[in-house]
């Protein structure tokens, strides 16, 4: 039986009822809808068995929980699996079209063709100005050179400061510290003036290596046994490569030492001639130099001597086992990327190619670090100042590590029992390293000679 009922005008009906057929009793809403008293109607239950095991097992709707919890109540492997569902489903996604683009009227389409254009001249200006820029970076690299020499000079002794140099010094230790305190002049201590410009002394000893040591990165990559070497690093500077060719090197010195024949270390980090999507030059390849190790002091390398009996004669011979060590040495040998053929004929393991491309990265953010903080601001590295701002730029990623305490904790055990050392990477605005291309497969093991006594 049904009767026409007025449509009621007030704003919170959420629906209106049809003016015919509709009945005379309103129906409550009951959130607990009981079950249905009709029984489930199976249909290829061998087949319902076998997929069973492949998906997920989600609350019937029968369940009451369900209106009330939702999937808040599936338990945590549930979620897993259903997190993993979801996520497979959103990455199949990526990089496809809505079908937005390709249903606008072609005159629309036309506009957006034109926008890509003028964003195609934008680019070719903002490449102009990366270059304009890198060759103003040479230009004050020049005006920098009277100041580094100078340093040099302190730091080996060979001159000793002028009372102006230690003034200006001074000044600005106290404006970036209150608390510093004054260091007594020369005529209260026992050293007279006349004696110490004519003495200048030690200099400052193990500067480089100090400093190095007191950088994040290149801490973990310096071992024990190449300290010894590294304590005679006399200075590190930084040029541009002449002519076309976009990028910087990196120069070591070293004073005559036990380990190697060259008084010069060099590494050389080359950059595309095309910009990345966020306006940087995109890193291409590093190019090392071969060192001169002497005799049996390779520090990249450990040798082992092993007997050796043979088995129809019973007599033994020595055998030399040579083996591959970490080193900070190894930082002028680095990694090579393999060429695009071989990444697209499926040559290079996945786990391999990810390994790779994270020593790439850290190779490329070392030799960023070197260029832009540590030659530049060097004595802040040795007296341990840069560190305060390597906190403040790590800070927001340990800040992120806190929340994860507890976590932590329980995988203590198994990280120790993990090789390999998490180096923390700077994450600013540069060029992540590029997969492959042929320009780059093999291109790192051109090593140029370093520089003999």
């Amino acid at each position: 039986m049904s009767t026409n009922v007025n449509i009621p005008s007030s704003q919170s009906s959420i629906t209106a009822p049809t003016p015919q057929n509709t009945p005379l009793t309103a129906a409550p809403i009951n959130q607990q809808l009981s079950r249905p008293t009709v029984p489930d109607i199976q249909e290829n239950e061998d087949e319902d068995d076998e997929d069973d095991d492949d998906e997920l097992s989600l609350p019937r709707a029968g369940n009451n929980n369900v209106g009330q919890a939702g999937v808040s109540g599936l338990g945590p492997e549930q979620h897993a699996i259903l997190t993993q569902l979801v996520q497979g489903k959103l990455s199949g996604l990526i990089g496809k079209s809505s079908g937005y683009i390709e249903s606008l009227p072609v005159e629309v389409k036309r506009n957006i063709e034109a926008l890509i254009g003028v964003q195609s001249d934008y680019i070719k200006l903002q490449k102009e100005h990366k270059k304009e820029v890198l060759e103003l970076e040479k230009k004050y690299m020049a005006l920098f050179t009277p100041l580094f020499d100078r340093r040099v000079a302190i730091i080996s002794g060979i001159s000793a400061p002028t009372e102006d140099e230690i003034k200006a010094g001074e000044e600005q230790s106290a404006k970036d510290d209150p608390d510093y305190t004054p260091l007594p002049s020369l005529s209260a201590t026992a050293i007279s003036p006349s004696l110490s410009a004519a003495n200048p002394g030690m200099g400052i000893p193990e500067f480089w290596l100090t400093a190095l040591r007191n950088h994040i990165g290149i801490s973990e990559l310096v071992t024990d046994r190449d300290a010894e070497a590294l304590k005679q690093l006399t200075d590190i500077r930084v040029s541009y490569p002449s002519g076309e060719q976009l990028g910087f090197r990196i120069h070591f010195y070293f004073a005559p030492n036990d380990y190697f024949t060259d008084k010069e270390l060099t590494k050389t980090y080359i950059y595309k001639d095309d910009l990345g999507y966020e306006g940087d030059f995109v890193y291409e390849r590093a190019e090392g130099c071969k060192i001169h190790w002497k005799e049996d002091k390779d520090l990249t390398k450990s040798f082992e001597i092993k007997k050796q009996r043979n088995k129809n004669t019973n007599r033994t011979r020595l055998i030399r086992k040579v083996m591959n060590v970490d080193s900070f040495f190894n930082f002028f040998s680095p990694p090579v990327p393999p060429s695009e053929e071989d990444i697209e004929n499926g040559n290079v393991d996945d786990e391999v190619l990810e390994d790779l491309e994270d020593r790439l990265e850290l190779d490329y953010q070392i030799g960023e670090d070197l260029k832009e903080r540590v030659v530049p601001k060097a004595v802040d590295y040795f007296t341990g100042k840069a560190l305060e701002y390597e906190d403040m730029d790590l800070g927001s990623d340990e800040g992120d590590d806190q929340e994860f305490d507890d976590d932590d904790e329980e995988d203590d055990d198994d990280d120790d029992d993990d090789d390999v050392e998490d180096i923390p990477v700077r994450k600013r605005n540069l060029p992540p390293p590029r997969r492959g291309g042929k320009s780059q497969g093999g291109a790192g093991n051109n090593k140029e000679d370093c520089k003999q006594q």
